[in-house]
């Protein structure tokens, strides 16, 4: 099972906790918390797989942390905010429904 690198962003008290995906341009996830926005964060994934598959594209494969490193488009991001990895696990989304 594929794990893609996250970036969880702490904007403080008042705000969202926000991830964001380097390898899935567009794919983001968020709650109030950072559990939270872990919990959405598969959901997420799976959900930007179904929309790519729908336009006849693949999902992106993911990059490991030391190569995200090596991006300096990433290095700064991964360097600044926490890190996570979020499992892609087909088939999960719209469990709740």
């Amino acid at each position: 099972m594929p794990h893609y690198v996250a970036v969880v962003e702490d904007a403080g008290a008042d705000r969202a906790i926000g991830l964001w995906f380097p390898d899935l341009p567009g794919c983001f996830s968020a709650g109030d918390t950072v559990d939270e926005a872990m919990l959405n964060a598969s959901e997420a994934v799976l959900l930007y797989a179904e929309s790519l598959a729908k336009e006849g594209k693949p999902l992106p494969p993911p990059r490991s942390v030391t190569a995200l490193r090596d991006d300096p488009a990433i290095a700064a991001d991964l360097r600044d905010h926490m890190v996570a990895l979020v499992a892609y696990r087909t088939g999960t989304a719209h469990a709740a429904e």
